[in-house]
């Protein structure tokens, strides 16, 4: 990765923090505990779906043992009926960032939602509020044509937005259509230009990225191991106590990955194989967009106001050797 600024031009002394990233499944948690342990550090959780309290077996938050041996935050915070953003989050981690390098400790920001990431890093820019009358206008269009015919229509009045949008990513989507409505202006546009303004949300941080991409077809097969895992453990169980809860199926927990194919076998429309398949398969699809999107944007870039480092690492287990280098890397990152 390339560099956005140097060190010294953050100002003042920096506060140095950790990010370990990269898909699902990668072994970002397994790693963010053994370089805790090694370099005397807190684990900040930046995983959208682990911050939901109802849902520890099927995103793969740690282990009520394992949070008692390191200190954990922002793991299991939210309850359900709560929806998070990254607007929320970014508040929620930079104060417990905070509280790690207080207590003299090295804040390990540990996920694999990028969108999160990106906003820790640059800031988020200061959008208008949106009419309520734009909002349900985009809302009615979403349900009446689909997402792929909004996506179409975003195109023809913000084509720079809808380029970066999937035509199946409804809410997004939708978003994207109401802030033109409201506005006359395109999401891009207004993105463009607090970025040209330098409107980045200042804070004192410097960061050092590993970026974890292991091989695909590994990805895949630690993806099918993991729910076969999962199911043993009792995903089951955690999903029918989610549905008893009588939830908005609008909500972001109910979209867990795993959580609408156990939902459809407790309902009887699949058999449990089947689901388990299809669990596996949505997983691997989105673990590959977070691929593409960890390799495309990189946490750095021209836009970034701080300068990050970061390695790829090609497998999720690491010798002892390969531990002492990212040790190093971490430590003496220039």
């Amino acid at each position: 990765m390339k560099r956005s600024k140097a060190r010294e031009d953050i100002g003042g002394s920096p506060r140095e923090a950790l990010i370990v990233a990269g898909p699902t499944a990668s072994g970002k948690s397994s790693l963010a505990a053994t370089l805790a342990e090694r370099l005397h550090g807190t684990i900040i959780n930046a995983d959208a779906m682990q911050l939901y309290r109802e849902l520890r077996i099927l995103t793969a938050r740690p282990t009520e043992e394992e949070e008692a041996r390191l200190p954990h935050r922002l793991y299991g915070v939210r309850p359900a009926v709560e929806p998070a953003s990254a607007a929320w989050w970014r508040e929620a981690a930079l104060a417990a960032m905070a509280g790690a390098g207080d207590a003299g400790r090295l804040p390990i920001l540990c996920g694999g939602s990028g969108l999160y990431l990106a906003a820790l890093i640059d800031g988020l820019s200061a959008m208008p509020a949106i009419a309520p009358a734009a909002r349900a206008e985009a809302r009615a269009l979403l349900t009446a044509l689909g997402p792929a015919s909004l996506h179409g229509r975003l195109a023809e009045v913000d084509p720079v937005t809808a380029a970066r949008l999937r035509p199946t990513d409804s809410q997004r989507l939708a978003r994207a259509y109401e802030v033109w409505l409201s506005t006359g202006r395109g999401l891009a546009s207004w993105q463009a230009a607090w970025q040209a303004d330098g409107q980045d949300a200042a804070h004192p941080w410097y960061f050092t990225a590993i970026l974890l991409d292991p091989p695909r077809a590994a990805l895949r097969e630690a993806i099918a191991r993991r729910f076969a895992g999962m199911l043993a453990a009792g995903a089951l169980e955690e999903v029918r106590a989610l549905l008893a809860l009588g939830l908005d199926p609008s909500l972001p927990v109910l979209r867990a990955h795993g959580v609408p194919e156990l939902s459809a076998y407790l309902a009887g429309t699949l058999d449990l194989s089947e689901a388990a398949s299809r669990a596996v398969l949505v997983t691997g699809q989105y673990a590959k967009r977070q691929s593409t999107w960890f390799r495309h944007h990189a946490l750095a870039g021209p836009a970034r106001t701080h300068m990050i480092h970061a390695r790829i690492a090609s497998e999720a287990q690491f010798s002892q050797k390969e531990l002492s280098e990212l040790i190093t890397f971490i430590q003496n990152p220039g």
